[in-house]
């Protein structure tokens, strides 16, 4: 939750500040904080979603030693090894690129400052940067999908091997949330930066980033508190009191037009009374004259 609300806070309000004002004007060093802080929260996340899917491994393949290993004092030191590798991805790009001459357009194809987008409007050589981003991608990106995906392979293997079929759903639950996010996450992230740079598509590139930035950010919270017992027994109580409320509507509205018809008729009914009452007195009155 800290990487998405960081991640969103970094870009969306100057998005906004841009789509309402029409100034789409950045200091160069306020371009290139904006990719630091999207830079490394994008590989902390790397970190955080392996740690994650260690824990599933623990939790599914070994799980009459996860309190030992997943204790407090591991998931802190995960966390906190996550943020501060994160905090240092970032550091060579923006040493490079910082030095890198813009001669040329100063308009960058982007919504917010990328390493892409950057380096086309650099006229100075990028083979530097080029290099280092794709040896960071191979260290870091590769070696985090890699060891999520070792860790799902046995997690499957040690969900097939469950003879009940209750006991599978319920081992699958523990890991469809994350394994969700990590579809969602990597899937966006490897079709936009998994490629050589001449293949750029301004159009392209901004819809996937506009999904990384703002689908995964919206949609992990509904992900992860979906199979939360507390938020499943709110919305099904929210679900009943709406029909509840549904039907209080429908039988009041039932109520009022019985109420309506009651009235009608015995106010007919009082009026047929009255009229063979008054017919029956003009006729007593006529026989008493005869």
């Amino acid at each position: 939750s800290l990487i998405d609300i960081s991640s969103t806070s970094n870009i969306l309000p100057n998005l906004l500040h841009i789509l309402l004002t029409q100034q789409n004007n950045i200091s160069f060093l306020g371009c290139m904080t904006q990719m630091y802080v999207f830079v490394s929260l994008a590989a902390s996340e790397y970190f955080l979603l392996t740690a994650m899917a260690y824990d599933r491994y623990v939790a599914i393949c070994d799980p009459l030693h996860y309190i030992a290993r997943m204790s407090r004092k591991h998931c802190a030191g995960l966390i906190t090894a996550a943020f501060t590798v994160g905090l240092l991805v970032p550091t060579g790009h923006v040493v490079l690129i910082s030095k890198l001459s813009y001669c040329g357009s100063h308009v960058i194809e982007h919504f917010f400052c990328d390493i892409i987008p950057l380096l086309k409007l650099s006229c100075s050589d990028t083979f530097n940067v080029e290099l280092l981003t794709y040896i960071e991608g191979t260290l870091v990106a590769s070696s985090c999908f890699l060891f999520t995906l070792i860790s799902y392979v046995c997690i499957i293997s040690s969900i097939l091997k469950i003879q009940s079929l209750e006991g599978r759903k319920k081992a699958f639950s523990t890991c469809a949330s994350h394994l969700t996010s990590v579809i969602i996450f990597y899937g966006t992230l490897i079709s936009v930066y998994v490629r050589p740079t001449t293949s750029y598509c301004p159009n392209r590139d901004t819809f996937f980033a506009l999904l990384y930035i703002v689908l995964i950010p919206l949609l992990n919270p509904l992900i992860y508190t979906l199979k939360n017992r507390e938020f499943q027994s709110a919305l099904i109580k929210l679900y009943s009191d709406g029909r509840m409320g549904l039907h209080d509507v429908e039988g009041s509205r039932g109520r009022y037009y019985y109420s309506r018809y009651h009235f009608y008729h015995n106010h007919l009914y009082n009026d047929q009374q009255r009229i063979c009452r008054g017919f029956q007195y003009g006729n007593s009155k006529s026989t008493r004259k005869q």
